[in-house]
């Protein structure tokens, strides 16, 4: 069930959707509102993208070789917001493969995080005490080129399923520490609402689970996924949902349509941003994303240093780059457009928040801090 008649000004079809739509064949727009429709006419061929955006040799190279790692995979609404003639647009550096991806450099690895094994049964992920990480599916709307799973999503394995599911409810049941539960993938919006409705009752029948997230990408890539039934559902579970946003390009008026449509329904949102590369990693494009995001009710809650997954290194900038981007945050916006800058450890080790130094010195219960300006101050414990 797609929203288009609910939407303002949107019944008419952007420029640039009328551009990508036209390629398909008797599409209209109300085919182009289905989710479902989105996804069977998923982009994942050279032959298709290529008559969308002029590629480059980099791209081409990148888009032949790509299913030996994470195949290519582009919602026809993501593809509407690509620039066909700028090979440095963010969104199509993050979507269209390229030849870097195919390299593999030191320290780059297939499971960065060890997920694996920190897996007691297939599908969940328990490193921190009193929580767990729930992949619940291999497929995604879109394949972000820095996946940091890109090991598993788009494998069709099936190694996810309902056999499984009941392992990880089992498990969660058996530990009564876990009392947060992370449901992902792949996306987890990329189910069924039954599928979905199935896990989130299980989890929600486990007493001692308090606290239920959603980490999906398909807002973003797919905003159409956020109908009023899917809506309805989530309502009925109360679950936070963190998404994953990128880019200021990425906020368009069907994106805000969807985010309003589940604030209005009292589901909490929460962003998680990748720094990347050429992407979002100037000062000045962080900082417009984060205010985009609190003007359509989307907290920023993490910035990720990209993780090293094989063939990220052209993605993957500096960790002083990251700082940079914090100081220039820090006291020059309000404190709820600045999130949390973390690196999530390599080997396991969790994530690990990247703090500026702001105690230029400590003696004797006497902090010196300096606040954004560069100006010394004092504060002294109580005695």
């Amino acid at each position: 069930m797609g929203t288009i008649e609910t939407i303002q000004g949107q019944k008419k079809l952007t420029a640039e959707e009328n551009r990508v739509i036209s390629f398909f064949k008797d599409a209209t727009p109300f085919d182009w509102e289905d989710w479902q429709w989105q996804i069977q006419n998923t982009i994942r061929t050279r032959d298709i993208i290529e008559k969308l955006v002029d590629l480059t040799e980099d791209e081409r190279q990148g888009i032949d070789g790509c299913g030996k790692k994470l195949s290519m995979a582009i919602t026809p609404y993501f593809a509407s917001l690509i620039d066909p003639k700028d090979p440095t647009c963010p969104i199509r550096l993050q979507s269209v493969p390229q030849k870097f991806e195919l390299e593999t450099s030191n320290g780059e690895m297939t499971d960065p995080l060890e997920e694996d094994r920190c897996s007691p049964v297939p599908g969940l992920v328990h490193r921190y005490p009193d929580r767990v990480l729930f992949l619940v599916s291999e497929m995604c709307a879109m394949y972000c080129r820095h996946c940091t799973r890109s090991r598993m999503v788009g494998k069709r394995t099936r190694k996810l399923n309902r056999e499984n599911y009941e392992a990880a409810f089992d498990y969660i049941r058996s530990n009564k520490k876990i009392r947060d539960v992370l449901i992902s993938g792949g996306d987890p919006l990329i189910l069924q609402d039954e599928d979905l409705e199935y896990i989130l009752k299980s989890v929600r029948s486990i007493s001692h689970v308090e606290f239920v997230r959603i980490g999906s990408r398909i807002p973003v890539t797919l905003p159409q996924r956020i109908t009023f039934d899917l809506v309805k559902l989530l309502k009925k579970y109360s679950p936070w949902m963190s998404i994953h946003f990128n880019h200021p390009k990425e906020i368009t008026k069907r994106v805000k349509f969807a985010c309003e449509l589940l604030a209005d329904n009292g589901i909490p949102l929460g962003s998680q941003t990748v720094l990347l590369k050429g992407i979002n990693d100037k000062p000045s494009v962080m900082k417009k994303l984060m205010h985009e995001l609190l003007k359509i009710r989307v907290r920023p809650y993490y910035i990720y240093q990209c993780d090293p997954i094989a063939g990220s290194k052209h993605f993957r900038t500096t960790v002083a780059t990251g700082i940079n981007i914090m100081e220039k945050l820090y006291g020059f916006t309000s404190g709820y457009a600045v999130p949390t800058f973390v690196i999530d450890c390599p080997g396991g080790g969790g994530k690990v928040p990247i703090n500026i130094e702001t105690v230029v010195e400590k003696k004797d219960g006497t902090y010196t801090l300096r606040n954004y300006a560069g100006k010394h101050y004092t504060y002294q414990d109580p005695k």
